[in-house]
């Protein structure tokens, strides 16, 4: 927890509302995303009861395992949501773009949009990572054979949890987790993680106070877990009852239909208010303006997107491995890592909250423009080149001293050197030398130079490209990581029963 969501947690209990702890939303928000809810068995490993899904608040499907431990009902499970989210999947691979290349390289397309699955927690994703795990590798022939669209369901389910890992991607977001990014409650993060409990605090009932919602959040009664499991006495009172029904009528088809129909009933029970909480979440979201990186992000996730169509359609792809050899890891644990710090840096860039957050540790510091020189031109060089001058009084605690360069959020062209930094009464007068941003004459263009009077903020922080790491070939993998890994081959444990 950072020290202003700390603030903001304070204030949130004092005044007795939520708090904004961002000024922009940073995630992208499909305007038709899918919602899933997904409910599993109490002590079964991932064994699928029930789950929740679509695209329109007035259309929620429903999909039940009545015997979830039964392996045919399970995969019958998993065949027929395959083909509701495989539908809604491919929707999106119909209409494309053309990319310009960019530095001598071709144009590629694109797919204009992309699917988007929402859950409401992180334990929803974790259903999603584990159900693709334990469907992708099935085989549609032979012993265990399954319906073929199991397998290329679990290739999605796996290829949306991968990128639910990668920072600022949004194909796979947890309610909770989006909701909590933006607002600070008055309850602790914990209690953040009941949908129900969270939502209290955003969005209470007309009359009644966050403290009172939140406590009808606990009632499992009044608002059900929101999955993956289940309520133990909804489990041991209304579920064991319900599912022993429909067993114990085999061979009886009006009987099994009408104890499938109860079930059905009593499942929904547990995720229809599930549904109505993502949908008022989706509409809180939609009310924020998305920040500046957002849409640059979300073209990202519409590339990937387009290059695993393009991959599954080239009719040659393997589902993804079990485990990620040693180079495929090492390459993986590089993207993560400078995906996360261009996130971390594009946050800050778009929002001056959370810049705040690097001001309070001294990488950044904002202030008023008290001295400008921009018509200042350095001659020491072999040619003449345009470096105003400008002074920053600031408050802020300043950590940064002489020769390191920053940058401004508003002019992201501009880089600055700081010159020298004179403590004051109150704070700082920093001296900032100017490049770039400014055209190539010794007159720099209206605006292009901060004016006196004018609120500024530097920081340290960029999202420059930054290179990839260097890597050896999969067929060079050194002896002391396990030497080349041989080719992927399917074999027989691949269709072994693992639903863990």
């Amino acid at each position: 927890m950072t020290s202003l969501t700390s603030i903001a947690r304070a204030l949130a209990v004092r005044d007795h509302a939520a708090q904004r702890i961002t000024t922009v939303r940073h995630t992208h928000i499909s305007s038709r995303p899918l919602v899933f809810i997904p409910l599993t068995l109490a002590g079964e490993a991932n064994a699928p009861l029930a789950a929740m899904v679509g695209d329109r608040p007035d259309a929620p499907r429903l999909f039940v395992v009545p015997q979830p431990r039964n392996r045919d009902q399970r995969f019958a499970f998993a065949a027929e949501l395959g083909r509701f989210v495989m539908s809604y999947v491919d929707s999106f691979a119909r209409r494309q773009e053309e990319v310009p290349g960019g530095r001598g390289r071709e144009s590629r397309q694109r797919f204009t949009d992309a699917p988007q699955l929402l859950v409401p927690n992180p334990g929803g994703i974790g259903f999603v990572r584990l159900f693709g795990r334990s469907t992708r590798l099935r085989r549609t022939y032979g012993p265990y054979a399954v319906d073929r669209v199991v397998p290329l369901f679990g290739q999605w389910l796996t290829w949306f949890s991968e990128r639910a890992e990668y920072p600022g991607s949004s194909m796979l977001l947890a309610m909770t987790s989006v909701l909590g990014a933006h607002w600070a409650t008055g309850q602790s993060a914990v209690e953040d993680a009941n949908l129900a409990a969270l939502l209290a605090w955003l969005d209470p009932p007309a009359g009644r106070s966050p403290f009172d919602a939140a406590l009808d959040a606990e009632d499992p009664e009044i608002w059900p877990p929101a999955g993956p499991t289940t309520d133990p006495t909804f489990d041991a009172e209304r579920l064991a009852p319900a599912i022993n029904r429909y067993a114990r009528t085999d061979g009886d088809p009006v009987a099994r239909q009408q104890a499938l129909s109860r079930l059905e009933a009593i499942l929904a029970t547990q995720l229809e208010p599930t549904w109505r909480l993502m949908w008022k979440g989706v509409e809180l979201l939609n009310g924020l303006t998305p920040g500046a990186s957002v849409v640059e992000r979300w073209a990202q996730d519409r590339d990937e997107y387009t290059k695993y169509v393009t991959y599954l359609r080239d009719g040659t792809a393997l589902p993804q491995a079990r485990r990620d050899n040693a180079v495929a890891a090492a390459r993986r644990l590089s993207r993560l890592e400078r995906a996360q710090a261009a996130y971390d840096a594009q946050r800050a860039l778009d929002d001056p909250l959370v810049m705040a957050e690097y001001r309070l540790t001294g990488e950044a510091f904002a202030g008023t423009v008290v001295h400008a020189e921009p018509n200042r031109v350095d001659a020491s060089g072999t040619r003449r080149v345009l470096r105003p001058h400008i002074t920053v009084r600031t408050q802020d605690p300043l950590r940064l001293g002489a020769g390191v360069t920053v940058q401004s959020p508003a002019r992201a062209g501009q880089k600055a050197d700081i010159v020298a930094v004179t403590p004051t009464e109150d704070g700082s007068d920093v001296l900032l030398e100017l490049t770039g941003g400014m055209g190539r004459s010794l007159t720099p263009p209206p605006g292009s130079v901060p004016a006196e009077g004018e609120w500024i903020t530097y920081s340290t922080i960029s999202d420059e490209f930054q290179r990839t790491g260097q890597f050896p070939d999969v067929d060079d993998t050194p002896w002391t990581h396990g030497g080349p890994p041989a080719p992927p081959e399917p074999t027989e444990e691949d269709a072994a029963e693992d639903w863990s």
